[in-house]
């Protein structure tokens, strides 16, 4: 195996499936199938999920809302996915624990470094939600910091495209894809993987990223194994 432990970060438009908001109950399951394949060869993994399926602080923001207040409404709704995820992970038959940067008791127990990887040494996974638990940072870098406090050996990236193109690849005919890219080189040529703050603290950490195409079933295992998908952002 390339990793042995990893932190998974999905958005929460990703669990919108073909709808316009919420979860589907679809795209739910196959997330929980993905995940239970890894865990069944002893990989060992974090989870941050993103609530833009539910609601994001910056569109709080745009439609006047005071920014503090949209954020931590935001990180509720990451509480509420990562318990949707949690209930598809249990029927699969995969125990996990939802920690939480905000104190949400009693559907979460409250996110410490020590905590999660003890939990992940037991063989759960750990599902951290409620983001940083302050607001002004996305889940983009909690993924970062959490993934830091598991000591996670990257950060696997799961979107909708299958890794990081020069543009838009939906929008670019002509984009081109980056099998592999450095840190420097991506900053230089602006492209956007993760937020300053997160993609600053993955570069000053040496933390891989691997951004791929999550909605391909087997995707998810052939990453961990070392199969070369999606890109691979590096020092």
């Amino acid at each position: 195996m390339k990793y042995n432990r990893v932190l998974l970060k999905l958005s929460g438009e990703a669990l919108m499936g073909n709808q316009q908001y919420g979860i589907d109950p679809e795209r739910l399951s196959q997330y929980a199938k993905e995940i239970k394949s890894i865990v069944e060869e002893n990989i060992q993994v974090g989870i941050v999920i993103g609530g833009g399926n539910i609601f994001r602080g910056f569109q709080g923001t745009r439609d006047g809302m005071d920014r503090i207040q949209g954020d931590y409404m935001g990180m509720l709704a990451t509480v509420i996915n990562s318990m949707a995820l949690q209930a598809a992970l249990e029927k699969s038959g995969i125990p996990s624990r939802i920690l939480s940067g905000i104190a949400v008791d009693p559907v979460a127990e409250s996110m410490s470094s020590r905590k999660a990887i003890g939990y992940i040494n037991e063989g759960k996974v750990v599902i951290i939600s409620g983001g940083t638990g302050n607001p002004y940072f996305t889940t983009d870098t909690a993924s970062a910091l959490r993934a830091l406090e598991i000591k996670a050996d990257a950060i696997l990236k799961g979107t909708r495209v299958d890794g990081i193109y020069s543009a838009d690849p939906e929008k670019d005919p002509d984009a081109k894809k980056y099998d592999t890219i450095t840190f420097e080189e991506a900053y230089k040529k602006n492209l956007q993987i993760m937020d300053m703050t997160a993609f600053t603290l993955c570069m000053e950490n040496d933390l891989d990223i691997v951004v791929f195409n999550m909605n391909i079933q087997g995707n998810l295992k052939k990453v961990v194994t070392g199969k070369k998908i999606g890109t691979l952002v590096t020092k």
